[in-house]
């Protein structure tokens, strides 16, 4: 398993695709912070581009290079190697070469720049939900044998997340606005990766205010101790939920 995740962090490392979103994140990073003295209106400006572009480059980069390395995947498969150790050796390769361009281009610049208690629950969030969009680009890569489905089936889970979820939700609320939702909201953001993320990063920059009385809950809930290990763990669950998923069809997938 270690070996094929070897294999394809060496393989990757060459990649100009992921370098170059290394070097955007890194560019956009120090110019947020240059151009702007305050820190907190920095982490607020970062926290908005990683809810966009790291989940968006991290579904369709790991789906992309998924159906790029088919002829290695049938290659292993031929050999005396459980399907369990390729998918989780590709999982540990894919991600890890991810995640190390997220921590180049976001986390090391917040690091210098902003390293707080805030700093530290974006840079871990952002982590969690880069491994999470990669978890799904597996979940849907398995799934079909068509690589422009799967790219398809990746932009379609971003787009859903990233933007109609949160139309979905203001539906909701305004269908309901007669009875008391507030608690709803909180298992509602359970069924989102990057509102958790945004949430907890928001709420550690003490501007929930803002939010209202629907804050002020959040603020209670995900503001305490327990509220963020709870969203830590449900994160974790974006990531091994998936990736279970996912590893229970390619052991069954015709290759």
């Amino acid at each position: 398993m270690f070996k094929i995740a070897k294999y394809i962090i060496l393989d990757i490392v060459r990649s100009k695709v992921l370098i170059a979103y290394t070097v955007l994140l890194l560019a956009i990073s120090l110019t947020i912070f240059m151009a702007d003295g305050d820190v907190t209106k920095g982490l607020v400006s970062i926290t908005t581009v990683i809810m966009i572009i790291v989940p968006l480059v991290s579904v369709v980069y790991s789906t992309t290079y998924y159906f790029n390395a088919a002829e290695f995947t049938e290659l292993l498969v031929s050999q005396p190697i459980s399907r369990k150790n390729i998918l989780m050796g590709k999982f540990i390769g894919i991600g890890s070469s991810v995640l190390f361009a997220f921590v180049a281009g976001v986390c090391i610049p917040v690091s210098i720049f902003a390293f707080s208690a805030t700093g530290i629950t974006l840079m871990v969030s952002g982590c969690l939900l880069t491994l999470s969009f990669v978890s799904l680009a597996f979940f849907t890569s398995t799934r079909t044998r068509d690589k422009a489905r799967g790219i398809g089936l990746a932009l379609m889970l971003w787009f859903y997340f990233a933007i109609l979820f949160d139309g979905l939700v203001l539906l909701f609320l305004y269908s309901f606005a007669d009875y008391p939702l507030e608690k709803a909201m909180i298992a509602l953001t359970a069924l989102n990766p990057i509102d958790l993320a945004r949430i907890l990063i928001l709420l550690q920059l003490d501007i929930s205010a803002l939010m209202g009385y629907t804050g002020a809950l959040y603020q209670q809930f995900f503001g305490s101790g327990s509220g963020i290990i709870f969203s830590l763990i449900l994160q974790i669950i974006w990531i091994g939920a998936p990736l279970l998923l996912a590893l229970k069809a390619f052991k069954k997938k015709d290759l």
